[in-house]
């Protein structure tokens, strides 16, 4: 029988605070980090608020290999004034 190899859920979000951030963010991560999978994009309101402009915009990546350095992630988003959120 053969033994399963281990998974890793490992998962990295960016907090971008709009959405042409987060759609360009997404696009540059594919070019600067040879990310394949497209990462998740998730409009993520903010509690209380009902207006469209204060919704945070969520890139969900994942990274079962290990291979994205989180102070890199943070750094990036940064670009766009938005940071990455700690598991």
């Amino acid at each position: 029988m053969a033994e399963n190899g281990r998974v890793s859920d490992v998962r990295h979000v960016l907090v971008l605070p709009d959405r042409d951030a987060a759609e360009e963010a997404a696009e540059a991560l594919r070019e600067r980090f040879g990310v394949g999978e497209e990462p998740q994009l998730v409009r993520d309101a903010l509690a209380g608020e009902d207006d469209a402009e204060d919704a945070q915009w969520l890139l969900v990546l994942r990274d079962e290999e290990g291979r994205l350095d989180p102070g890199e992630l943070d750094a990036f988003a940064g670009e766009w004034e938005g940071w990455r959120e700690e598991p």
